[in-house]
This record gives structure tokens, C-alpha cells and sequence, in this order.
């Protein structure tokens, strides 16, 4: 699947079976609500807390995916909803970023 792809496919979920789109500030307050779930997956997988049960590998996994994917479809609403093209647009942050950081990262003494 192409971002362009997933752009398509949740817009023609969010017309057909979610009626329509949430407004803008809702959905940027679904997305900070959706990292923080993310967030607190994460912090229970690699940080310090623990999870309240037991929780198999496999859990943290399927829970990780199910959380990134929350935040994916959310972001992948709002750039929809404001004409953003998210296939165009990481090409652009890729540039960007590998003309920023060409040799940024490699003389990095902290990450040697």
C-alpha cells in the first residue's frame, strides 16, 4: 500500500462507513490523545512502568502495531481533511533531512 493509497482508502471509510469527518481540532485532539496511548505502550514496553497483567511479547507487539496504526489513521485524516499529499510531502521531509543531516549524524561523537 502507498501513502496515496491509505490517503484514498480512509477517506473512502470515513465517507461510506463514518458518515464524515470529525473537524479539524477534533482530530488534532483524537491524534494527541491516540500518541498517548502510543506513548503509554511504549513506556510500559521499553521504560520503566509495567503493564497492570501479564503481557505476552506477542501482546506488546500486537498492541504497539495497534496504537502506531491509531496514530497513522488520524494523521492520515487530518491530511485529508486540509489537502495535505502525505506521499509528497515525506519525499520533500526526506530531502530535507538528508541535505540537513548528510553528515550530521556520522560526526556525532554521542553516537559513536
Amino acid at each position: 500500500m502507498t501513502i496515496k493509497d491509505l490517503q484514498e482508502d480512509v477517506d473512502k471509510w470515513i465517507t461510506t462507513i463514518g458518515v464524515r469527518y470529525f473537524n479539524e481540532m477534533t482530530n488534532m485532539a483524537i491524534l494527541t490523545e491516540e500518541v498517548g496511548e502510543l506513548a503509554r505502550v511504549m513506556s510500559r514496553t521499553y521504560g520503566e512502568q509495567s503493564f497492570k497483567r501479564e503481557t505476552t511479547e506477542v501482546e506488546k507487539k500486537e498492541m504497539l502495531a495497534d496504537e502506531m496504526a491509531d496514530v497513522l489513521w488520524v494523521l492520515t485524516c487530518l491530511a485529508n481533511q486540509t489537502g495535505v499529499d502525505l506521499e509528497k510531502a515525506v519525499k520533500k521531509n526526506m530531502l530535507k533531512k538528508t541535505g540537513r543531516d548528510r553528515d550530521r549524524h556520522k560526526n556525532n561523537p554521542k553516537l559513536m
